[in-house]
């Protein structure tokens, strides 16, 4: 029997190398940033001093200025936005996908999804309002459109995994390339798409809050309004309104989704008896 050769270890001058370049970075990154030494010690105290002016919270003020209205507006605007991006990117994923689709094809459709992914939701609520003016509805393209370059990305990878034996079968029997994803693809990955679907609504739940600030619609705009005049009990309420808003959202797609991925609960198991009569074996 050969003895086996141990592995050479790893050259610890490289690691030391490494390290020092990620300090290296992050001093310069704070150094860019203006952050003194006073700074970073007075930010607990200072933290601590806005905190403590939010308490107790002003509910009935911001009741009565329709804040409950804006939350459920920043849901709609992530639920529009990601029925956009799903359903635009579901038939471009099949085009980007590399298994179905060929590369002259695919190439430029994966393109289209990096330059959209590159883009944030900011940036483009920033260019639509002055097409669609102040309102959720830029809020709502911007979503979407970004969520199709994320959603696209993910969905063609699913594709890619899929099997390549229930597509054989379809073309086996005749089937044109529209039925091979249709009857051979689509049954294997729509869990899949779905449960990404369902997170990226939790993420533009999140991004549609933010979006207010800049005036494109949900609760991010009373947010900055009652910053701007210093009502920290406001703050203080909308901000718990939002985090119970974005908690119950996350749990409640939490639960849809990972009962889409496990699939249905498996029936108990029952126990079967073969009881031998006259006419025969029969299970009951």
């Amino acid at each position: 029997m050969l003895a086996t050769i141990p592995s050479k270890p790893q050259n610890k001058r490289l690691r030391w190398l490494l390290a020092a370049i990620l300090l290296a970075g992050a001093v310069w990154s704070i150094m860019g940033l203006e952050v003194t030494l006073a700074r970073l010690l007075n930010a607990p105290s200072d933290a601590w001093n806005i905190l403590h002016r939010m308490i107790p919270p002003a509910f009935g003020e911001v009741h009565q200025r329709g804040v409950v209205e804006k939350v459920f507006e920043s849901v709609y605007i992530a639920w529009i936005g990601t029925v956009i991006g799903a359903v635009v990117s579901l038939p471009l994923a099949f085009l980007a996908a590399m298994n179905v689709s060929p590369r002259w094809i695919r190439v430029p459709i994966r393109q289209i999804f990096n330059v959209v992914r590159a883009v944030p939701e900011l940036i483009m609520a920033v260019i639509f309002i002055p097409i669609t003016g102040l309102g959720p509805w830029a809020g709502g393209l911007a979503i979407g459109i970004h969520s199709v370059g994320t959603l696209g990305k993910w969905a063609y990878e699913a594709i890619e995994d899929s099997d390549d034996g229930p597509v054989e079968a379809v073309e086996s029997c005749g089937g044109a390339w529209i039925s091979e994803m249709r009857w051979g693809v689509l049954p294997q990955v729509m869990p899949t798409i779905t449960s990404y679907w369902l997170f990226r609504f939790e993420i533009n739940v999140r991004a549609s809050a933010v979006l207010g600030m800049i005036g494109a619609g949900g609760v991010g705009s009373e947010l900055v309004s009652q910053l701007q005049f210093r009502n920290f009990p406001e703050v203080g309420a909308v901000l718990i309104i939002t985090i119970a808003m974005v908690l119950t959202v996350d749990t409640l797609s939490g639960m849809v989704r990972r009962r889409i991925i496990s699939g249905s609960e498996p029936t108990k198991d029952r126990n079967q008896e073969a009881v031998i009569d006259l006419t025969g074996i029969r299970t009951r």
